[in-house]
């Protein structure tokens, strides 16, 4: 599945990292991780610091799926507000996929810990109203958001123009937000695994998943089997076709980078998430080198051509729609790029088994804006469904919500 377009700039920026050994023979383990990007490292890292054997498989090579295209927004906000959530399931339950995300933004700091350059900070996040209708509907979220303890305040438009040169009615204003490039965070674990004595193979595509009573038997292209005791489906958004239901709809998005640019020109935008109401939403951010990232422009598009040749298009309106909100604000997009997403109904992930494979094989599937914190709430959940443990999300984030 191709997933990405143009020059991803983490790909551009960091090359490949590390080569890792293909599978060149059969194995056993008690975890097989299928899928080598951000979350399949986020998840292979929790299981086996917790005493599991883990392989991990990827059939690129390491991090060369969607993770590097993402534009990595470390978040607590859920791209359905809170209050749309506890409308659907009820308040105590938008409450605590909320404060799952916001305590995994906290867990990732922790968790990037020495491993060093991975361009991990922590930003604000201003999530303002692309219209003056949505003006009260952000109150509202922002009403209920207090109400759980988070810091939250408002920002009038005079306030937005002052701080940011931000031209927009209002915002909330959030410091529990923060920045990651995923493609080094997700060579860095792994690479650490490795030493530790983790199996890590890429370039070993998986054919074929053969559920039994005691074990999972995975046969791979080049010939090979790996029999697990659990296996977690780890594939992003290619991970829908191992499925008969259809779950989520890939969309692509699409995004640009600028040369690096100096702070006092940036408009704070360094140090800040910015994104706004509208669906689909434009963002900005920084990164650790001065540049601002820009992405939005969502489309339904899922055809690999067809994505291609709307780069070059998007990226010159997503250039407008920053000069729109961000008045005598100039950035040139010095590399260009778009990717596969998924989204699903309500914004929430899925994680676990699906009927269909029964208990032994489960799906991690972050899908959404926060995919990557997302990820980090599956790793912690993942571990406790295969150590028998109960999960405070495990209902909610689980398959059975939908049914």
């Amino acid at each position: 599945m191709d997933l990405k377009s143009g020059y991803p700039y983490w790909a551009v920026r960091n090359g490949l990292m590390h080569a890792f050994p293909a599978l060149d023979g059969d194995a056993r383990c008690d975890v097989a991780v299928i899928g080598g990007g951000i979350s399949g490292a986020l998840i292979a890292d929790e299981l086996s610091r917790h005493g599991h054997d883990v392989i991990v498989i990827e059939q690129r090579d390491i991090g060369w799926g969607s993770t590097a295209a993402s534009t990595a927004l470390l978040q607590y906000e859920i791209d359905t507000h809170m209050i749309d959530l506890a409308e659907r399931y009820g308040e105590d339950a938008a409450a605590l996929a909320y404060l799952a995300c916001g305590e995994a933004v906290n867990a990732l700091r922790e968790r990037v810990r020495g491993l060093g350059g991975v361009d991990f900070a922590r930003t604000d996040s201003v999530y303002c109203a692309s219209k003056q209708r949505h003006v009260y509907a952000l109150k509202h979220e922002l009403v209920l958001r207090r109400r759980y303890g988070f810091d939250v305040r408002w920002l009038n438009a005079a306030d937005l123009h002052e701080r940011y040169g931000l031209h927009a009615p209002g915002a909330i204003l959030s410091g529990l937000s923060a920045r990651v490039d995923p493609y080094r965070l997700t060579y860095r674990l792994l690479m650490r695994l490795a030493r530790q004595g983790v199996r890590v193979h890429d370039r070993s595509e998986i054919a074929s998943i053969e559920p039994g009573a005691r074990s999972v038997l995975l046969r791979t292209s080049q010939g090979h089997t790996i029999r697990a005791a659990q296996v977690v489906l780890a594939l992003g958004y290619a991970g829908q076709r191992w499925l008969r239901q259809r779950v989520a709809r890939n969309r692509s998005s699409y995004a640009f980078v600028t040369d690096p640019m100096a702070a006092a020109e940036s408009r704070g935008l360094d140090r800040s998430l910015v994104w706004e109401s509208a669906r689909p939403y434009l963002y900005l951010r920084g990164t650790g080198d001065g540049r601002v990232m820009v992405g939005g422009e969502d489309d339904a598009v899922d055809i690999p051509a067809r994505r291609d040749a709307r780069l070059e298009k998007k990226t010159r309106r997503l250039v407008r729609a920053v000069t729109q909100r961000f008045p005598g604000l100039e950035l040139a997009p010095a590399f260009a790029w778009a990717g596969t997403f998924a989204e699903t109904d309500d914004g929430l992930p899925y994680f676990g088994p699906h009927a269909q494979y029964g208990p032994r094989v489960h799906f991690a599937m972050a899908y959404g804006g926060n995919g990557i914190t997302y990820a980090q709430i599956g790793a912690e959940l993942l571990r406790a469904l295969i150590e028998r443990k109960r999960h405070p999300l495990a209902r909610l984030f689980s398959f059975q919500r939908t049914q």
